[in-house]
């Protein structure tokens, strides 16, 4: 069911996504070809927002804060996560890999790598200001439009 907290949650799990994949872009050489990643993590970032942040808004302050890294920490996740699986099929496409299995396990090492670029102190605090503005903006949402 749509509710206010699911709304303002996903927009600003939406708007965190965008603005930290344009902050990785600073952080990677130049003639990466990004096409549509900044869009692509606010996507992801939309459906975690309301997913899980927008379904916890509404039990407190103290758990706002909790729900708001919560939510910034499956963002990481799951945006690291489907990136990691598009490099291994584009890497599967050009024959990159001897089977399945090889391929299976180079998920988890290109997520490691793509994880190393999100350990940037600018990285951090903007994953963490964004988790305490979107656990305080839903709970706000939860408590004034119920």
């Amino acid at each position: 069911m749509p509710t206010a907290a699911k709304a303002v949650a996903a927009l600003c799990l939406a708007a965190l996504g965008y603005l930290a994949s344009e902050l990785v872009k600073t952080l990677l050489p130049e003639i990466t070809n990004f096409g549509r990643f900044s869009e692509f993590n606010a996507i992801v970032g939309g459906f975690v927002g309301w997913i899980i942040v927008g379904t916890r808004a509404g039990r407190g302050t103290r758990d706002a804060i909790a729900n708001g890294l919560t939510g910034v920490a499956a963002l990481i996740f799951w945006s690291v996560f489907l990136h990691a699986c598009l490099e291994m099929f584009q890497q599967a496409m050009k024959r990159r890999f001897d089977g399945p299995v090889e391929a299976f396990s180079a998920i988890f090492e290109i997520g490691i790598q793509y994880g190393g670029i999100l350990m940037n102190p600018m990285m951090i605090a903007t994953f963490l200001i964004g988790a305490l503005l979107t656990g305080y903006f839903s709970e706000y949402a939860a408590r004034q439009w119920k």
